[in-house]
């Protein structure tokens, strides 16, 4: 691992965030913070799952502000169904 970041994240621990916080919005900066990882490779991660319709984000200054959809909370509780 460079610099001690993680390498890989999967869509589990992103998504598991969104519903651990109390926040119920988060910037890319405090994703990539809480899980250890990478500023671009969270954004192309976040990115991803917005493409995939489990994200929705909006613009907020020069940043992007992220939250669940209704599919992003179905994957988690399906995941955390099957033991994932």
């Amino acid at each position: 691992m460079a610099g001690g970041r993680k390498e890989t994240v999967s869509d589990d621990e992103i998504l598991s965030l969104f519903v651990e916080t109390d926040d119920p919005v988060l910037t890319t900066s405090e994703v990539a913070d809480v899980l250890d990882f990478s500023l671009n490779g969270t954004r192309k991660r976040l990115d991803s799952l917005e493409a995939n319709g489990l994200l929705a984000v909006k613009r907020a200054g020069r940043g992007k502000i992220w939250w669940l959809t209704d599919e992003g909370r179905e994957f988690i509780k399906n995941a955390s169904e099957n033991g994932e």
